[in-house]
């Protein structure tokens, strides 16, 4: 039991750093590409993991090597170039709904990896509606739902690709190996995958560019606390309750995506919105319970 509350609070500390996340990305991005954010946040993890646990992880064999290459490729490199390149299509607002139904192909992901063993509960899939009806209603509350479908097509891709991370490091928990060593090791294969696609968006290896103490601040916030730290506690919480349940607390990013605006960007807070939190914690209490 203690196992599972540690669970349950890494899962929340992970996500209410990962619902802040966008303003430090908003500020970069006025000097940065998307691309070299991605690259530089995760080489300042890769950096910050190796300096906690400067061992090597034992090699297991190529079978599982092969679930490292694919979670790195999949949740480094594949989740955050659709996310960032959706964003250059589709509101925002589109995104961050479309991101939420992670949950929902996690628990189809993990159904089929189990062969139809582990079947969604139906308090998960009636959660899940519910969440959805809420970052609807929060995503919606200012300007409304734009279709595009290039963009939501990406968006809902980096969904799918998300739910396989998910499934693919609970396979690598399993390993036994120390989780720290797990993550890092995630992360040198997404930085080799994230290498073709510098060279295709052009990247300029810039540092003078982090004189400005903000955007030092906030590169170093995405890459020892949504990157470094995040990730661990992330990996950690799937160890213990599984991919399900830890990817339901996706949900509640927006509800803290709109706190924290509301909070640092002065952006007035609407009925909607609140209506929209509500059933989102509701939703999620629900996927909990499954």
């Amino acid at each position: 039991a203690m196992d599972k509350t540690r669970g349950h609070a890494a899962a929340i500390i992970t996500i209410f750093v990962w619902g802040v996340t966008f303003i430090s990305t908003k500020i970069l991005l006025t000097g940065f590409l998307p691309v070299e954010i991605l690259f530089c946040r995760f080489v300042i993890g890769y950096l910050a993991l190796f300096a906690i646990c400067p061992r090597l992880l034992p090699y297991g064999g190529l079978r599982q090597e092969a679930y490292f290459v694919a979670a790195g490729l999949t949740g480094i490199c594949l989740y955050y170039l659709l996310e960032n390149i959706a964003l250059t299509y589709t509101l925002a607002s589109n995104v961050g709904v479309l991101l939420c139904t992670a949950p929902f192909f996690t628990a189809l992901a993990g159904f089929a990896a189990s062969r139809g063993k582990e079947r969604p509960h139906r308090r998960f899939i009636f959660g899940f509606v519910l969440a959805m009806a809420g970052i609807y209603l929060i995503s919606t509350a200012e300007s409304g739902m734009q279709f595009n479908l290039t963009g939501d097509i990406l968006a809902l891709s980096a969904a799918a690709v998300w739910a396989l991370y998910a499934v693919l490091t609970r396979k690598i928990t399993t390993f036994g190996y120390n989780i720290i060593l797990i993550t890092r090791h995630i992360f040198f294969y997404g930085l080799l995958f994230m290498l073709p696609a510098l060279y295709i968006f052009g990247f300029t290896p810039d540092l003078t560019r982090f004189y400005n103490p903000a955007y030092l601040f906030n590169i170093l916030f995405l890459g020892l606390g949504a990157s470094a730290m995040c990730f661990v506690t992330w990996n950690y919480a799937v160890k213990v309750l599984g991919a399900v349940k830890t990817s339901a607390y996706i949900y509640a990013v927006p509800v803290l995506t709109v706190a924290s605006a509301v909070i640092v960007l002065n952006e007035p807070v609407t009925v909607k919105m609140l209506a929209g939190g509500v059933l989102i914690i509701l939703g999620l209490l629900l996927s909990q319970k499954a």
